[in-house]
């Protein structure tokens, strides 16, 4: 699906190692008409985060991350954006105590879990 021309979608930076369920987020979040950027870890996130001429709506992160793990990413995302909206999605999301700005999702998710959650923090950030 294409998105709307005549609205631009909202971008979307989703940072996740492994591959087949960061294949499938992005198929969904594009599915759902956002742009989506595609990192497979905290360096690679971070490089988007730090281009200056990348506008990005919402980071959704994996919390178990190599190297860097989802909550330092968060703390150095925050730094460079400090507005940015952060979704952590994870295996324990009832175990996790997140900042302002900061939601949870819990894996494994439904396409109507995700898009409502995605699709809220959106609302709420163009609200503030």
């Amino acid at each position: 699906m294409s998105a709307d021309s005549s609205a631009d979608p909202s971008i979307i930076l989703v940072v996740e190692d492994d591959a087949i369920v960061r294949m499938l987020i992005v198929d969904v979040l594009e599915e759902l008409e956002f742009k989506v950027l595609e990192a497979d870890g905290s360096e690679q996130a971070l490089e988007f985060l730090n281009d200056e001429d990348q506008y990005i709506n919402l980071m959704m992160t994996d919390v178990g991350l190599p190297v860097m793990d989802g909550r330092e990413l968060a703390t150095q995302a925050r730094m460079l954006r400090p507005e940015l909206p952060i979704l952590f999605a994870s295996g324990y999301a009832e175990s996790i105590d997140v900042p302002a700005g900061m939601q949870v999702i819990g894996k494994p998710f439904s396409i109507d879990q995700l898009r409502d959650k995605v699709k809220g923090m959106l609302a709420s950030a163009r609200s503030v």
